[in-house]
């Protein structure tokens, strides 16, 4: 039997406008000031602390919450020694737990985070990584939609049922500064919390995509991620090509045969049988129906460089045009992307040159069930073992992160998804798998096994969230805070 919604729900209506409101007043205009400030998570600025960027702009979104006056809401900066801060908040319960109940009140819990991503080339030549511009209800510049955003729209959605004075149950906000370099901080800090987090039964988690910008999208998987560098040294100092090559082996060449165990060069399939899992039988039903709803938008999402499809309306370039497949080799399939490069020249100073090593980041997707730290150590040995004319061949992981299978919805929130994204998209509730890590989610479902889980956010078609021109959804961030929102009042007591 579906469990009831409470009686006393969301007017949402009253709740969008007074949120567009607030957007358009207030949140955009915080936005553009964090966006001006580069608040590169500790891997991309190590020295985070003396530059002070991060602590800028905890400062500033503790401030604006507290500036709110919501009643009942108590917020500390916290800094354990030596890590990243985390903004935390917790908002007392207006609901009375039922009349003869011995449970604990039960807490929503939002999530977000502050660090960002580093600058990246290619930005249009009127925008750029620390410059907000707004334009046709886009928010331009680097976090905004990644993930700056949560925490003013975690708080606008509380003070939306304040207004209205609905009953609601206890909230605590968690706002890090280290998700874009794994998360690292954020294990001490849930320990650290943990008596304080409460009986969590709902998790809002606000740092997810859309698949499109029509209504309310919730992800349902996670991959995990691993980097690392690999670097492959021939010499001690780079000599004559036309003296050297065909005697010394080119460390590039090494480099490629070293990622042809990994990768099968033609298909851009793993090889390695660990880095895989079978994908559960629900998400391929839900991949089913998600190709099925966004089509050809699996693939005119990105920014091709070749259009040119003799007549057909897809690019040339998608590694499948089967929607399914797509989907799926996005989201439960291990991908490997090499992000940097060390150890050659730029073009303007490429000399005739055999150099003397290669170097290449590497960024290994993970599907959901695959363990990051095992994956980390198989790399390694497959990469470094038996190395061709016994080169230097070193791989020096920077880290891993677990994947997410979100738990089954309950009842409860499969009605509040669909009933709010119809109140506030005019279209039903849909399910996504997303490639990307957001190692929390975890962490809290390891936590909090029984709690349910709200993964969302506003990083749909070409927001380009880590690239250029990343921008924010605003009319899709109005309607989503409101979503969220409506989903909170719904919770049971």
């Amino acid at each position: 039997m579906n469990a009831p919604l409470p009686a006393a729900v969301l007017n949402s209506a009253l709740a969008l406008e007074q949120i567009s409101a607030q957007w358009d007043q207030d949140i955009v205009a915080r936005l553009s000031d964090y966006i001006a400030i580069p608040a590169k998570s500790p891997m991309f600025d190590p020295q985070w602390a003396e530059h002070g960027h991060i602590d800028t702009v905890v400062r500033q979104a503790a401030d604006w919450v507290l500036a709110q006056k919501v009643a009942g809401l108590r917020l500390e900066v916290l800094r354990l020694p030596g890590r990243t801060p985390v903004i935390f908040f917790e908002v007392a319960a207006t609901r009375p737990v039922p009349a003869g109940s011995n449970a604990a009140q039960p807490t929503v819990l939002m999530y977000g985070h502050l660090d960002k991503q580093p600058e990246f080339a290619g930005w249009r030549s009127d925008l750029g990584p620390w410059t907000a511009h707004y334009e046709d209800g886009k928010l331009y510049g680097r976090g905004g939609a990644d993930d700056g955003y949560a925490v003013y729209a975690s708080v606008a959605a509380i003070q939306a049922l304040k207004s209205q004075a609905l009953p609601h149950p206890r909230i605590v906000g968690l706002i890090e500064t280290s998700e874009e370099s794994g998360s690292y901080d954020l294990l001490p800090y849930v320990d650290a919390l943990r008596p304080r987090l409460g009986d969590v039964a709902l998790v809002v988690c606000l740092d997810s995509g859309a698949g499109n910008y029509d209504q309310l999208w919730m992800t349902t998987s996670l991959r995990g991620n691993l980097t690392g560098t690999l670097k492959v040294e021939v010499l001690t100092e780079g000599v004559h090509s036309g003296d050297a090559s065909g005697v010394v082996p080119s460390s590039f060449r090494i480099m490629r045969h070293l990622l042809e165990r990994l990768e099968d060069s033609a298909t851009g399939r793993l090889l390695p049988p660990q880095f895989h899992c079978e994908v559960p039988a629900d998400r391929l039903a839900q991949a089913q129906v998600t190709a099925q709803i966004l089509g050809e938008g699996l693939y005119l999402r990105f920014p091709w460089a070749h259009h040119d499809c003799g007549g057909a309306s897809l690019p040339t370039l998608p590694m499948t045009r089967d929607p399914v497949e797509a989907l799926l080799n996005r989201t439960w399939r291990p991908t490997l992307s090499v992000t940097g490069a060390e150890g050659l020249p730029a073009l303007r100073d490429a000399g005739n040159v055999l150099r003397p090593y290669t170097a290449f980041k590497l960024s290994l997707r993970l599907p959901p069930l695959v363990d990051a730290a095992r994956a980390v150590q198989d790399l390694k040995a497959l990469l470094e073992d038996n190395a061709p004319y016994q080169a230097k061949v070193t791989f020096e992981g920077g880290g891993g992160a677990n994947g997410w299978n979100a738990p089954t919805t309950a009842d409860w929130l499969e009605q509040a998804l669909q009933s709010a994204s119809q109140a506030c998209f005019g279209a039903p509730c849909a399910t996504i798998g997303q490639g990307g890590t957001i190692p929390l989610m975890s962490l809290l479902s390891q936590g909090f096994p029984k709690a349910q889980m709200m993964v969302c956010g506003v990083l749909g078609p070409k927001s380009n969230a880590h690239g250029p021109n990343e921008f924010l959804h605003v009319p899709y961030a109005k309607k989503l805070t409101a979503a969220v929102a409506q989903v909170i009042s719904h919770l049971p007591a």
